[in-house]
């Protein structure tokens, strides 16, 4: 690490590398309700309650709510290829370990009844000090903190110039990624009318500091020392006055849909909803970094943030069914005309080699106009979700 920057040194380039985050839900097998238990789950798998345990090229960690677990690469993976399997294994493994407890896991960006202000319970374990921070200025007790799932997909860069090409690829793509990933359309036990309820909610979770979410598309930045200004200094002295002895004062606070991490060189992508199974997951993380290996060749585009807000929110609500008439936006991927964000992923990945898993997303739907298909109770619905994570299955609605 540069001592005077804090810039990671020797860092990976430009697609050498991934790393990915998978967030599940713990939950009772039979009621389908969520379990608490997350600290138990670790203490089985590794015989002490710790935040994290590394079982080889995956890791296991904890969030802030104590009924999520997060399975993580280890270390950047030089290719995605296989890690669904990988991803698959250890929630088998998982599972087994949550059966004594009469607990599995569950599927999607967020529990369809959870009741998050009566059965949210913070971590209480290592690093509870910054979860306390957090429930202390923010309230954690509601859907945006306490009932959300996402996946992850950390990026390398190394210099500025790298930086500038993928965090400007990134916001390009951010406002289109929910057409793809949209699996929350229920909350509190019935259909909110958006498909991605978890982003809806997720936009609104900070509305105390607003600097800290911003529009959650990031501003437009080619630099670190444009991003200590523009975006990171402003939102630690926004929040310096709820967190006077520096708790929360990292890159990690910053809550936008892509967050530059300069400790590490990479960017986090943090928009996508968890999916049914890894291999819709790691479908998904395939698609997006083909489609930014394409923008990144054409170095650093601008874009006005609000148009590409106006695109994002019309994702969050409508997923791939939202309607792209941006002409200029168009035209970044060589399309133009009105169409949908399904057709424009289409035509984005129409020369991306096949994968039957990613068929499934761009021919059906997303997770959750598959989801919103079903006739059946949400209770039915969500078992066979939770086979689906299961077994490895696609959920074809």
């Amino acid at each position: 690490m540069d001592p005077e920057t804090g810039v990671r040194q020797n860092p990976l380039h430009l697609f050498e590398g991934y790393g990915i985050e998978l967030e599940y839900m713990i939950v009772d097998k039979n009621s389908l309700d969520v379990m608490p238990i997350c600290d138990k789950l670790m203490q089985a798998v590794s015989g002490t309650i710790t935040s994290e345990v590394c079982c080889g090229e995956i890791s296991y960690s904890n969030e802030l709510a104590l009924h999520v677990v997060e399975l993580k690469t280890t270390g950047p993976m030089q290719t995605l290829a296989g890690l669904s399997d990988l991803f698959q294994e250890h929630v088998a493994r998982i599972n087994r370990k949550l059966l004594p407890f009469g607990a599995q896991l569950l599927p999607t960006a967020a529990h369809p009844w959870m009741n998050p202000h009566n059965e949210m319970r913070l971590w209480e374990h290592e690093y509870n000090p910054i979860y306390e921070s957090y429930h202390r200025i923010f309230n954690c007790r509601g859907h945006g903190w306490a009932n959300l799932q996402s996946t992850h997909i950390n990026l390398p860069f190394s210099g500025d110039e790298e930086f500038s090409k993928l965090h400007s690829a990134i916001r390009l793509l951010l406002p289109i990624m929910p057409a793809l990933s949209a699996s929350s359309p229920f909350l509190e036990g019935k259909a909110t009318k958006m498909k991605d309820s978890r982003l809806y909610v997720y936009q609104e979770n900070q509305r105390r500091i607003p600097s800290i979410t911003g529009k959650v598309i990031p501003e437009s930045v080619h630099s670190f020392s444009g991003y200590q200004k523009i975006i990171l200094e402003p939102m630690y002295r926004d929040i310096s006055k709820h967190d006077p002895e520096g708790i929360l004062q990292f890159e990690w606070l910053n809550s936008r849909g892509a967050i530059a991490r300069f400790d590490r060189s990479t960017i986090e992508i943090r928009v996508l909803d968890i999916q049914e199974c890894p291999q819709a997951d790691l479908a998904i993380a395939e698609a997006i970094t083909y489609a930014l290996e394409g923008l990144v060749k054409r170095g650093p585009l601008e874009f006005s943030l609000d148009a590409l807000t106006t695109i994002f929110t019309e994702c969050v609500h409508k997923a791939e069914e939202a309607e792209v008439s941006n002409s200029a936006y168009l035209q970044l991927f060589g399309a133009k005309g009105k169409m949908t964000a399904g057709a424009l992923w289409r035509h984005i990945l129409q020369k991306m080699p096949p994968n039957p898993w990613l068929d499934v997303i761009v021919t059906h739907g997303s997770l959750a106009t598959r989801m919103l298909r079903q006739n059946s109770s949400l209770k039915v619905l969500y078992r066979q979700l939770m086979e689906c994570l299961a077994y490895g299955k696609m959920f074809t609605g």
